[in-house]
């Protein structure tokens, strides 16, 4: 069973810091991508940021220089991505959702693909 459990999220004013913490555990063969996604009121849900395996990491236009994303393998079960976001705007409000790209054991021979996201944690800001 693979389980995301995100923290951080909270009310700021503009300007202000917030840092999104997602911890992501389970029988993991790889992880290809761990990244942030946001959905605000009456939107689509869109990236915010992204860090894949082999370290590249993109970033939406409108949260670049503000926005940091980083990840920490501490072994083959865990794996943490934050989300450090500076300068707030009150047009980052939004549910902030952890998501993992990657395959995870299974009973058989092949790993199992999977796209797994968090509950979401909501990111008020206020101008």
């Amino acid at each position: 069973q693979v389980q995301l459990v995100e923290s951080g999220g909270g009310s700021v004013q503009a300007g202000g810091s917030l840092r999104l913490s997602c911890v992501a555990s389970g029988s993991f063969y790889m992880i290809n991508a761990m990244g942030w996604y946001r959905q605000a009121p009456g939107k689509q849900r869109e990236l915010v940021a992204r860090v894949t395996s082999g370290g590249g990491i993109d970033y939406a236009d409108a949260v670049k220089g503000r926005f940091t994303i980083s990840r920490v393998s501490r072994d083959g079960a865990k794996n943490t991505v934050y989300l450090q976001m500076n300068s707030l705007k009150p047009e980052d409000t939004a549910v902030y959702y952890c998501n993992v790209l990657g395959y995870i054991n299974s009973d058989g021979p092949v790993p199992r693909p999977g796209d797994y996201w968090g509950q979401g944690t909501q990111v008020t800001v206020s101008s």
